[in-house]
């Protein structure tokens, strides 16, 4: 599985437990799994990306806001706030992805499953995150 297809299949996981507030079990793993056809590094990755995000959302989604100058994070579309977080997850925890790679996919899931206008936004927002990081490592 190339990494985007699993960035998408992270999206639509965090974009489901958004609205059902439950975080996904190994069933529920194997449920979503039952319907792909994908190796086992693939699906690895995928759960990465979502239990990582869920188990670290709270300073994910603070760091969002600090970034998000003039926007309550709440209101934000729920596309758009879940391809955020699984971005800052990215750029906060892991170190093996460039962030320029990580803002890059994050843009490209947004032109896909948002607005054009939405794409510029995320892409404003993980900068800030981005720089913030790198303003922390200068230090």
């Amino acid at each position: 599985m190339k990494r985007r297809k699993g960035r998408e299949y992270a999206f639509h996981l965090l974009f489901q437990h958004d609205f059902t507030g439950k975080k996904p079990e190994t069933k529920d793993f194997a449920e979503f799994w039952d319907q792909k056809d994908e190796d086992a590094e693939g699906r690895s990755f995928v759960e990465d990306l979502v239990c990582g995000t869920l188990n670290n959302l709270s300073g994910i989604d603070s760091a969002i806001q600090k970034a998000a100058e003039h926007w309550v994070l709440e209101r934000m579309a729920a596309v758009d706030r879940n391809i955020l977080r699984l971005a800052a997850y990215e750029l906060l925890y892991r170190k093996d992805i460039p962030s320029a790679v990580t803002i890059n996919e994050a843009i490209e899931i947004a032109k896909k499953y948002s607005t054009i206008e939405s794409a510029s936004f995320i892409n404003g927002i993980l900068d800030r995150i981005a720089k913030g990081i790198k303003g922390k490592k200068a230090r």
